[in-house]
């Protein structure tokens, strides 16, 4: 076969190779050394070994803490305030009257109402529906939506006095309460209507026979009427605005004060009427322990 040189790739031969070929075979090289050193010096050999380790493992430990994220802090359990539950709603349906032009919303007769029935342990929530400027024509075209939207049991009628002050028809005034008072009654709602006066200027006949318009309708259909809205209010200065005709604040008050005593009627009313809806479906007395 010829002259074939082999290399003996023994232990020794390795160890004494030259420093190039340790750059060839460092992992043999260095496994060598360990091996020598662990034949000599054991002891030195365990020692070292345990020190790497220990230098391994504090690095881990210092890489997993640095590493890890703080635990999301929890949200403080704040407890949330139980929310107010109500017997009924009263709308309060008028125009710049009832809508309070010229005061703050806290101002108007509906929020002073509002702060009346519940200081009296009357647990009514008070919306106030009141569109400035609005005629009992405009009341009736919004008529359906107040109802289908605000859900009322109790409504505060005030209209008419924009109609009376543009000298309308008294007729169609009178035509249009009537609506609005049958559609109210028609969904089980109690209607307070709030009675109102003319001013003097446009004539002893028709402001006569505006008055009279309250009366009338109230009694035809059976619902509470408050005689006069702006009772103790009107031709007051000190209550009024600089046009005397919009009330200021006290105005508002004392109109709020004139209202409570019919709007408590109404109250007692539409218990009354919740108390034989309760007994119509059970068959019996179901006691109102509300006050």
């Amino acid at each position: 076969m010829g002259n074939v040189s082999v290399k003996n790739f023994s232990r020794t031969s390795i160890a004494k190779k030259p420093s190039n070929n340790k750059l060839i075979f460092p992992l043999v090289a260095d496994s060598l050394k360990w091996e020598k050193l662990f034949i000599k010096k054991p002891k030195l050999f365990f020692a070292s070994t345990r020190f790497i380790l220990t230098l391994v493992m504090i690095f881990v430990l210092f890489t997993i803490g640095c590493n890890k994220k703080p635990p999301a802090s929890q949200p403080d359990t704040v407890p949330q305030p139980s929310q107010k539950t109500y017997e009924g709603t009263i709308v309060a349906l008028g125009d710049s009257l009832t809508a309070g032009l010229g005061v703050m919303e806290r101002e108007a007769y509906p929020a002073r109402l509002a702060q009346r029935i519940e200081a009296a342990g009357y647990h009514y929530h008070v919306v106030n529906a009141g569109v400035s400027g609005e005629t009992s024509s405009g009341m009736l075209s919004r008529i359906d939506w107040i109802i289908s939207s605000l859900v009322p049991d109790i409504v505060i009628l005030e209209t008419g006095a924009n109609d009376g002050m543009r000298g309308l028809d008294l007729e169609l005034i009178e035509t249009n309460l009537d609506r609005l008072v049958t559609i109210l009654k028609d969904h089980q709602i109690q209607v307070v209507l709030a009675g109102m006066q003319m001013l003097p200027n446009l004539g002893p006949a028709y402001v006569c026979d505006f008055s009279q318009i309250y009366p009338q309708v109230a009694e035809r259909h059976g619902v509470i009427l408050i005689p006069f809205f702006l009772e103790g209010v009107a031709a007051r200065d000190h209550l009024n605005q600089a046009d005397s005709i919009h009330p200021n604040a006290d105005g508002h008050d004392r109109i709020a004060q004139t209202v409570y005593p019919y709007v408590v009627e109404a109250i007692q009313k539409h218990r009354s009427a919740l108390a034989k809806q309760s007994i119509g479906k059970t068959g019996k007395v179901v006691r109102d322990r509300s006050k």
